[in-house]
């Protein structure tokens, strides 16, 4: 399977008419004619690099030759995107000429201001925002709670993705002593690990192996962990590929909780923590069961759930009296790398993608990270990565 190519000529039919406006704004309002040829050919050449680049397999491809064509595709966005915002604003700028009026001048210049800024902010989010490390703090208030799990700390962390980075293991360690001077007591992560092989996890197999709080390291499966997005020449070399997740988990260190659960104590007291392998909303395949990972649900000890994809808390926990889950924690969402003044466009497909929510009766509470790692793009645009600290309290 290649790059979607419906998606990819409506980029086109979108492009080909921005550049064709600005051609024009270079040949009759500036008057420069060898400007303009310049901008046709360099366009030109800049289709071309596009289509050669969706040509690339995306299921079979190498992870060099993905990781060139997510570059030359985040670079296609960062020329288009502010010359999309400039054009739009100009053409605005026009408006008074339907009756005969003079341009406003001002406003063309304020969209060239806003494409320059759209054009680096872009380019911040690539270079900059993507490797910060933003540590949030959080106080979770959980009815119940045994009396010496109050003020108990975990640190959450996910989708690292770590195939984006390549063999560059230079974030991860700073992310690991991030995470290691945090003084909690267990660390969770809530999937994604890789892109698409396992072997992408190869190199970062040491530096995650450095992990550690007091009462250990606890991970599920995320959608992209399970070789879904590659094409395997059997079922077996499949069934392999996660026979070495599992084997680089071992290695790591980090407990990897399949459907399954274990306990958190702390004094005379414990909690349960419940990972279930992804379930989630469509596309998304299935593998979790809920039942299977914790058969008594509705018993009455303190339940924390790692699950990846938020929407599974809208499936099955949210408002649900038959089912005791105090707290579930997932990530998925990246925010879709992209927030401005509080808004993102991961809003539009998950009433959930951000911070902490909760049911109707209070009872049920989400806490959706937004992850640490890219992919598809190598941006996060006011999204830096988060580790987030879960102090659980005792609700009055």
């Amino acid at each position: 399977m290649r790059v979607p190519l419906i998606p990819f000529i409506a980029f086109l039919v979108i492009c080909v008419p921005v550049d064709l406006y600005i051609r024009r704004v270079l040949l009759t309002r500036c008057r420069c004619v060898r400007a303009a040829k310049w901008y046709s050919v360099i366009s030109c050449v800049i289709y071309a690099v596009l289509i050669a680049a969706v040509c690339v397999p995306r299921r079979s491809g190498s992870n060099g030759q993905l990781a060139a064509v997510m570059w030359i595709f985040f670079g296609a966005l960062t020329l288009y995107l502010p010359k999309l915002l400039f054009v739009i604003i100009d053409a605005m700028a026009c408006l008074p000429k339907l009756w005969r009026g003079k341009r406003w001048r001002y406003l063309s210049w304020i969209g060239v201001t806003l494409a320059a800024f759209l054009f680096c902010d872009m380019w911040w989010g690539a270079l900059v925002t993507r490797f910060e490390v933003n540590v949030v703090s959080q106080d979770i208030y959980v009815k119940n709670l045994p009396d010496d799990m109050d003020g108990y700390r975990l640190a959450q962390i996910s989708d690292l993705h770590v195939g984006t980075y390549g063999t560059d293991t230079t974030y991860i360690d700073k992310l690991v002593n991030e995470v290691n001077s945090l003084d909690v007591d267990a660390v969770v992560f809530t999937g994604d690990i890789v892109n698409r092989r396992s072997e992408e996890l190869l190199p970062f197999v040491t530096v995650f192996s450095r992990l550690t709080a007091p009462d250990g390291v606890y991970a599920i499966l995320g959608n992209h962990d399970y070789g879904d997005y590659s094409d395997w020449e059997s079922p077996a070399a499949k069934a392999l590929n996660m026979t070495r997740l599992y084997d680089y988990y071992r290695d790591m260190g980090w407990r990897l909780l399949r459907n399954e659960h274990v306990y958190l104590k702390k004094g005379n007291d414990s909690i349960a923590l419940i990972g279930v392998e992804n379930i989630g909303d469509p596309p998304f395949k299935v593998y979790g069961s809920l039942t299977d990972s914790y058969p008594m649900l509705s018993d009455s000890v303190t339940k924390v759930l790692l699950t990846h994809n938020p929407a599974h808390w809208d499936m099955e926990i949210a408002d649900n009296d038959t089912v005791n889950i105090a707290l579930s924690l997932s990530g998925h969402t990246h925010a879709m790398q992209m927030e401005v003044l509080g808004l993102s466009p991961a809003a539009l497909r998950y009433p959930q993608w951000q911070g902490l929510y909760k049911d109707n009766s209070e009872s049920h509470q989400l806490y959706v990270n937004i992850g640490i790692g890219a992919v598809g793009m190598p941006m996060r645009m006011g999204t830096p990565p988060e580790v987030t600290v879960i102090t659980l309290k005792k609700a009055e």
